[in-house]
């Protein structure tokens, strides 16, 4: 057994291993020569400076005239799941001195014998997993090299991977993937407030659960023995309705999450599901509000994506739904269809009242009751 030092810091998460385990993990993307790399990375960063004039159109939204704050970057796997270590240490930042000052002597005790390695390797395996599904992320939270408003990164390996998947022409597949992407940018950059709102609500989600971290264990066999009947019943399967707690809010089926909080914890999630709702939403939206005459195949895209989820074997199915990746995809019929519902009832300016300030934001009843959030407006 290793002898650690009892002066050393205190290091929950080895956040250096989970970059490190991630990259070691991560399965290997499509073989591309060096050439090839070249002309996708500068075919993404043509797309994506392309599509913002598009979202500017759609949306109304002025803020996608000016996004110097922001920078955008094409990454691979590995650099993808190096830079997401840097967001959660970030946002688990607040639980973590939180847990420091409240439970001391536990922690020196945890510490000791294991170093954050665990964890460390831990959260190396889940981003190692998430690396070669996501296309593209906004990440509002880490500062860019360009200013205060985050870096929006395109993962060049996975969108080759997709579009060869799909056999679809990749000009038109990687515009389609930026239109939802810059929107994501676009929006906090209309609503600059929405970066400190959200970490907030994380911050005070995260510390809650730190408070009730003896019970981990015992919630969390709980929560996987429950999962599959849980997610029989929270949704049809294709993204309709769902089941109603008893104020209304329909259940945050946000795998192994949202079956371990408290009734507090649970009004916190539920906002930031609502919010998360909205974001995706609205991008969708905005991907799916050109036509063919920006993007020639977008039907067949449309159809051919919406299409990959049935051919996923059991084991994925698990790990998605385990890790609440079901429940995103969710947020993003979700969200459309609220964004859709109140566009066509007040029009793009009437909803654009949302990014004005946080008390705007729909809650997530309201995600499903979109003419609720039309008539708290007094639209």
């Amino acid at each position: 057994m290793a002898i650690m030092d009892s002066n050393a810091p205190l290091q929950l998460v080895n956040w250096d291993l989970a970059a490190s385990s991630a990259a070691k993990l991560t399965p290997p993307g499509p073989k591309l020569t060096a050439a090839e790399v070249r002309d996708v990375v500068g075919n993404l960063r043509e797309l994506a400076d392309l599509s913002v004039e598009h979202v500017h159109r759609i949306t109304g939204l002025d803020a996608a005239r000016d996004l110097r704050d922001s920078e955008l970057i094409i990454v691979d796997r590995a650099s993808w799941a190096k830079a997401n270590t840097q967001s959660f240490k970030m946002l688990m930042a607040p639980a973590i001195e939180h847990l420091m000052e409240t439970k001391a002597e536990q922690l020196k005790a945890a510490n000791a014998a294991l170093g954050g390695s665990v964890t460390g390797a831990q959260m190396g395996a889940i981003l190692a997993f998430l690396s070669s599904k996501v296309l593209g992320q906004y990440d509002p939270f880490v500062a860019s090299s360009r200013g205060p408003g985050g870096r929006l990164m395109l993962v060049a390996p996975n969108i080759v991977s997709v579009e060869r998947e799909l056999n679809v022409e990749p000009a038109d597949f990687r515009l389609w993937v930026c239109l939802h992407e810059q929107t994501h940018r676009v929006q906090f950059a209309a609503a600059p407030w929405l970066k400190d709102h959200m970490m907030e609500h994380i911050s005070q989600l995260t510390v809650g659960l730190a408070d009730k971290a003896d019970t981990l264990a015992e919630r969390l066999t709980n929560a996987l023995k429950s999962l599959p009947t849980r997610g029989q019943q929270s949704t049809d399967g294709a993204g309709g309705s769902r089941e109603q707690n008893d104020d209304g809010v329909p259940p945050s089926d946000g795998g192994i999450l949202s079956l371990l909080q408290e009734p507090e914890d649970k009004a916190r999630l539920s906002h930031l599901t609502a919010v998360m709702s909205l974001l995706e939403g609205h991008a969708n939206v905005v991907m799916d509000a050109v036509d063919s005459s920006i993007v020639p195949t977008v039907k067949t895209i449309r159809r051919r994506f919406n299409a990959r989820g049935k051919s996923r074997g059991p084991v994925e199915k698990f790990i998605r739904r385990l890790m609440g990746l079901d429940a995103k995809m969710r947020q993003y019929s979700d969200g459309a269809r609220f964004v859709r519902a109140v566009v066509d009832a007040v029009g793009m300016e009437g909803f654009n009242r949302v990014w004005e300030r946080a008390e705007n934001l729909p809650t997530e009843k309201e995600i499903h009751a979109p003419e609720e959030w039309i008539s708290r407006m007094g639209l």
